[in-house]
């Protein structure tokens, strides 16, 4: 079943091997696997009358029903909006190795333990080298070794601060996942990927997993629909602006921002492994406020399309290259801006108040 409402497409295409109707992207992706789905235009291609009459007694909710029996609650369903290897992998998972008509297939995420090698990218000279990665439920880590042999673990990361999203684009590979963790209260990323699609997408559900059984442990009784938003999350909002100091004499350097719920980081490279800075953004009932451009006293910024951040403390002053990008910012900032802040989040406020 494709992962789009298909009926608002003008073009129609189908899997008539399958009985369903799919999108124009999905159907690319229902052609690697050949040998299950064989796809045609519901427009530009001949139909038999067998062929119509089967598209007719199946159908996408029936084809649902059948492939998506016991679809793990954590198992992260991609859309319209995800990368091509997770919705590739989606389809795979349903209709060629049929992961969803038997849990038994579903041991490499759902176990509670994985084990295995990715190619992780140096901090330092940027080389990806292949590390022991193992995801323990029981300890509640996720941790990595330098050596293959290694007794201690290089890093070990909890997974009530993990997070795990998929950065193709950034990484420069199809399979490239970005892991985020909480060390001392500072964000810090690992880069890695593997040349199996399918690895890479069981270790990410693998710690979806993880971090649902430790959220219903963390809050007893509340439902799936609270728990499943938290499991991993994508970035608001990434990209490059130029910033000042804190004094605003200091002229404008250009940097790579990360907008993650409500910590904006920033980095020399995008991807650096520590941020250079972090900024916590709050919400208006708090006192802060996003607005379009800089003060009149402000020079030294080479981009002309300026922001102002204001919060209970400073101002923290931004300059986009173009005005589009300063409206999406700006539709960012205000996006969490307008968001209440949670209880623990006035604690998060705290430490960056008083942070050195």
């Amino acid at each position: 079943v494709c992962v789009f409402d298909y009926f608002e497409l003008k073009v129609f295409w189908a899997s008539y091997t399958l009985g369903v109707f799919v999108c124009h992207s999905c159907s690319g992706l229902h052609r690697n696997i050949a040998q299950i789905s064989k796809v045609k235009s519901v427009h530009l291609d001949p139909w038999s009358t067998s062929e119509v009459e089967f598209m007719n007694s199946v159908g996408n909710n029936a084809a649902k029903a059948k492939h998506e029996q016991i679809v793990p609650a954590f198992y992260y369903r991609p859309t319209h909006k995800d990368c091509t290897l997770l919705r590739e992998q989606w389809i795979r998972a349903k209709y060629e190795r049929k992961e969803f008509v038997c849990v038994e297939r579903q041991e490499p995420y759902s176990a509670g333990y994985r084990e295995g090698f990715l190619w992780k990218r140096g901090r330092d000279n940027g080389q990806y080298l292949s590390r022991k990665f193992i995801l323990s439920e029981r300890e509640g880590v996720l941790k990595y070794f330098n050596k293959h042999d290694a007794r201690e673990p290089k890093a070990i990361m909890k997974i009530n601060t993990v997070n795990a999203s998929f950065q193709p684009t950034k990484i420069g590979t199809a399979h490239g996942l970005q892991i985020t963790y909480l060390k001392d209260n500072s964000t810090r990323n690992i880069f890695v990927y593997h040349e199996d699609g399918k690895e890479m997408v069981d270790w990410f559900n693998a710690i979806r997993a993880a971090r649902f059984h430790y959220l219903q442990v963390a809050f007893p009784g509340a439902p799936n629909t609270d728990l499943l938003p938290k499991l991993t999350r994508n970035y608001i909002k990434e990209g490059y602006m130029e910033k000042t100091g804190p004094k605003h004499t200091e002229g404008f350097k250009k940097r790579w921002f990360t907008m993650d719920d409500r910590r904006l980081m920033y980095f020399k490279d995008p991807l650096d492994a520590y941020a250079r800075g972090e900024v916590f953004i709050g919400s208006k009932e708090s006192g802060y406020i996003v607005l379009s451009g800089l003060p009149t006293s402000i020079q030294g910024n080479h981009w002309q399309f300026g922001i102002t951040i204001v919060t209970p403390d400073r101002k923290f002053l931004f300059a986009c290259e173009t005005e589009e990008d300063q409206k999406d910012w700006i539709a960012a900032f205000q996006t969490v801006i307008n968001r209440p802040m949670l209880p623990q989040e006035y604690a998060v406020e705290a430490y960056f108040k008083h942070k050195p």
